[in-house]
């Protein structure tokens, strides 16, 4: 992420490179700094003559060159950008441009998905000429914070609770998250403070501010047996809005990372936090409990538990228990 906001402060306050290589595994990063230099680099007036979109479908390297090559017309820059880049089969001999690229072009290649081989000459050249970014998708357990930074900088308040129901129902599809935080932003106050709310949440997508994965591992953190049965029993009346498939990473993503803590010589606040990669402190709380009601070799199987769960989930073993009774069956073993 440090690198991201680098590069967006960078194109916000013009300071433009001539080659922008954008890749990797989520494409929402790609997007997000694609748009930004597509609403900075020319205004309006400009865009007609000196903005050109290509795709790697229908384009090839020597194309893009002669595209690149040619001058602006009445503007300091045009603005040529590539997209679906991964298609696009000789990409290798991009280098010719990129070891000397025209000042007054920006070449924007998106290449999503996966990334260029940095062993080769072309990644390294655009190392050194231009801008070459990763754009890696967020650990599970980072979900929450970015949600939290990212409406903050739209000058919106979300508590902790309300960022883990939407991070656990939306996973990390940074795409879809964006879409459905668009949809909340619009039904907010124009004027006052601004604040999306568990009841929100609730009202709008479909999630229980009661009944969901953030108060299940709560409730299993602690061993709150009625607690977590309540929620459980919920999710098999709801299955549509509460699939197990959903719920079982959340599981393992808790018990695994339990386990660092439980090995973890500092189980502190701050050596959680450190051992976890986490943000905020708060992220720590069911962790902490989890410390004093789990044992190493109790998690160890659990994690073992929840793999098999979810094997048979998906038909491996299991031609009759449905995904309801292999919650409950799961909840057990995690509680007794």
């Amino acid at each position: 992420m440090e690198k991201y906001e680098e590069i967006a402060k960078d194109i916000k306050a013009r300071k433009f490179s001539p080659v922008y290589v954008f890749m990797g595994e989520e494409p929402y990063f790609i997007d997000q700094l694609t748009d930004m230099l597509l609403t900075t680099v020319l205004n309006e007036s400009e865009r007609d003559f000196n903005q050109l979109i290509m795709y790697g479908a229908d384009t090839n390297v020597t194309k893009i060159i002669e595209a690149a090559r040619r001058f602006p017309l009445m503007s300091e820059y045009q603005l040529v950008v590539v997209r679906e880049a991964q298609l696009i089969r000789d990409i290798d001999t991009l280098i010719h441009y990129v070891k000397n690229p025209l000042k007054s072009t920006i070449l924007v290649i998106n290449y999503k998905y996966t990334t260029l081989d940095k062993r080769k000459s072309l990644a390294s050249t655009i190392d050194k000429t231009g801008v070459l970014f990763e754009s890696k998708k967020i650990k599970n357990h980072k979900i929450p914070s970015f949600i939290i930074d990212l409406l903050k900088e739209r000058n919106i308040f979300i508590n902790a609770k309300s960022a883990q129901m939407l991070a656990d129902y939306l996973g990390n599809d940074l795409g879809k998250l964006n879409k459905e935080l668009d949809k909340l932003t619009l039904l907010l106050p124009k004027e006052g403070k601004k604040t999306i709310t568990p009841e929100l949440i609730e009202q709008n997508i479909g999630i229980s501010k009661e009944y969901n994965n953030y108060e299940l591992i709560k409730a299993i953190a602690s061993k709150d047996v009625l607690k977590a049965n309540r929620i459980i029993q919920y999710f098999e009346k709801n299955p549509k809005n509460n699939p197990i498939q959903s719920t079982l990473p959340v599981l393992f993503n808790y018990f695994s990372n339990l386990l660092i803590c439980q090995y973890s010589k500092d189980r502190s606040e701050k050596g959680i936090m450190s051992a976890l990669g986490l943000y905020q402190t708060y992220q720590t709380t069911d962790y902490k409990t989890g410390l004093t009601n789990f044992s190493p070799m109790k998690v160890f199987n659990l994690i073992s538990e929840i793999r098999t769960t979810d094997a048979k989930s998906k038909g491996v073993d299991n031609a009759s228990v449905d995904n309801g009774n292999l919650l409950k069956e799961l909840l057990f073993k995690m509680l007794h």
